[in-house]
């Protein structure tokens, strides 16, 4: 089975909320250059940074993992 990635997610959730990655990141207070890396799987949001992005997207932190809490 495929999993969906991070990079993925947070690709999905800015697309289905309009958000462009230049207003994203300004919302986060990142370049876009950033959220572009993100993207592209080339690095990951700080930890510390993504309860920010839950709180934009109206999910949880748990949302951008496969964790379903068992193993």
């Amino acid at each position: 089975m495929r999993k969906i990635t991070i990079a993925e997610k947070i690709k999905a959730y800015r697309s289905e909320n309009n958000i462009t990655q230049e207003a994203f990141g300004a919302l986060l207070g990142l370049s876009p250059q950033a959220v572009s890396k993100w993207e592209r799987s080339e690095c990951y949001p700080d930890i510390t940074i993504l309860p920010d992005l839950a709180e934009l997207f109206g999910c949880s932190v748990n949302d951008f993992f496969e964790y379903t809490g068992h193993r």
